[in-house]
């Protein structure tokens, strides 16, 4: 009756083992967009997009700015391993000057916190 509790407790911490090495990890093409010179009043939408390359489903379950200027949209539904998704990511435009804003991912990947960033330059509009 011993060896068969010894056995039943390793056999659940092996299980518990195997079920922590399901992990999803998400990977950025690149943690900034760079916005370059852009027009007053011009599309300040822009696309980060990643890939989840553990073997878990990815939830990412909030995308925050740093600012109400900035307003980030996430994947609604869980990305599957192997495949891509995007955060999108709209800057108001209506505001002349440097672009420097921190978009804050949470999710559950190994890594639970991404920080993205958006830089850049509004120019204000031309003749006036």
């Amino acid at each position: 009756m011993k060896n068969l509790a010894v056995l039943l407790f390793i056999s659940l911490m092996t299980l518990g083992v195997n079920a922590q090495e399901k992990v999803a990890k998400i990977e950025f093409t690149t943690d900034t967009v760079d916005y370059g010179e852009i027009e007053k009043g011009s599309d300040g939408v822009r696309v980060f997009e990643f890939k989840n390359t553990g073997n878990a489903p990815l939830i990412i379950s909030k995308v925050s700015s740093s600012c109400g200027c900035t307003i980030p949209k996430k994947p609604e539904g869980p990305i599957m391993p192997g495949e891509t998704g995007e955060i999108q990511v709209k800057y108001d435009t209506n505001r002349p000057g440097p672009i420097r804003k921190a978009i804050t991912v949470l999710s559950n990947a190994d890594t639970p916190t991404t920080i993205l960033k958006i830089k850049g330059t509004v120019k204000p509009m031309s003749g006036k």
